[in-house]
């Protein structure tokens, strides 16, 4: 028996951009997602999933594929990337006909905007590969991991989410070029709506307005230039060190801004753009979605306690949290 986690993300800046190429800063937060893996004998799959921020259930493979009693929705959300993420460990070990009992637990909401399938296919890629006597590094577990969100996603994935679940820390995406970089522990707050968006509807929508309209394709090429902006703020802020407000303040207003652009494109929602405006109001130095969008997250730049309080009450957010930087990606626990 083999367990490994990996922690969940937000999005600095880059969100939906990251698709057509530009740059996008996510960084790893300390919510993680850990998944236990045994080997089998018979070649099935079991997948015991009971706190997904969805009714828990167990299901179990066969030849046939998952039997289950649930929502179409709900069951490709819970087991679509974990039947792909032991799709690449068996070609990963060249053990085709290798079943797994595989228990997952997670604090990130699902499809919130967090990264919690990617964490998943992370930690589950990294368990079952050690559970075969098979060692990866955390690249090759980012390239395997975004091979499957490729695959459920449609084509559609980026590779920030899994680069990022795998490395930790904050990463730089743009294309084919992952890297991780220097950035300081930023004082993240998060509040969640109780949602979450559909990815792949919100993706498609930005494509279409950006082949019809030139502003739109414009508001994508916008949303570059804010990353760059923020990534020669952040290694100018020495890494690992405290921030200052004066940086804070301008890595806010770059937040801000880019906001804004993910809201012209229509992937903000009524009670993101709440929690967004109370996080402001509150005192907050920036406030962004973070993810796809359509609900879920938001995050804000705030050292003091007045976004986590005004949060508290605002109707729209169902709950408040605080997030560290998580220095560590994916690991063997």
């Amino acid at each position: 028996m083999h367990t490994a986690s990996a922690p969940g993300k937000v999005y600095l800046f880059g969100e939906h951009a990251v698709v057509y190429g530009e740059p996008a800063i996510p960084c790893a937060v300390e919510r993680r997602a850990t998944v236990t893996v045994e080997e089998r004998s018979d070649g099935r799959l079991r997948v015991d999933a009971q706190d997904l921020h969805i009714e828990g259930f167990t299901v179990e493979y066969g030849e046939t594929g998952p039997a289950v009693d649930a929502p179409k929705a709900v069951l490709e959300a819970a087991t679509e990337y974990v039947d792909g993420a032991i799709a690449q460990v068996r070609d990963a070990a060249d053990a085709p006909g290798a079943g797994f009992d595989v228990t997952i637990e997670s604090d990130i909401p699902l499809g919130a905007g967090l990264g919690s399938s990617a964490a998943v296919v992370v930690a589950s890629i990294a368990a079952a590969t050690s559970e075969l006597g098979v060692e990866l590094d955390p690249r090759e577990v980012a390239e395997r991991a975004y091979q499957v969100e490729l695959n459920v996603q449609d084509g559609q994935a980026s590779r920030a989410d899994t680069f990022c679940s795998a490395m930790g820390g904050a990463v730089r995406v743009e294309g084919d070029d992952c890297r991780t970089i220097d950035a300081p522990d930023l004082p993240f707050v998060i509040g969640f709506d109780g949602g979450s968006g559909d990815t792949g509807k919100l993706v498609a929508g930005v494509r279409e307005l950006r082949e019809q309209y030139d502003f739109a394709a414009d508001t994508v090429a916008a949303i570059g230039d804010v990353v760059r902006e923020g990534e020669t703020l952040l290694a100018e802020s020495q890494g690992g060190a405290t921030v200052d407000d004066d940086v804070l303040t301008e890595l806010g207003q770059l937040m801000n801004f880019d906001h804004g652009l993910l809201e012209a494109l229509g992937v903000s929602s009524r009670s993101l753009d709440d929690m967004v405006w109370t996080a402001r109001e509150a005192g907050a130095h920036g406030a962004k979605l973070t993810g796809a969008g359509g609900g879920g997250c938001i995050v804000a730049l705030d050292r003091s306690d007045g976004t986590e309080t005004a949060l508290s009450y605002e109707a729209a957010c169902q709950e408040v949290f605080r997030a560290e930087l998580a220095h560590e990606g994916v690991r063997l626990e």
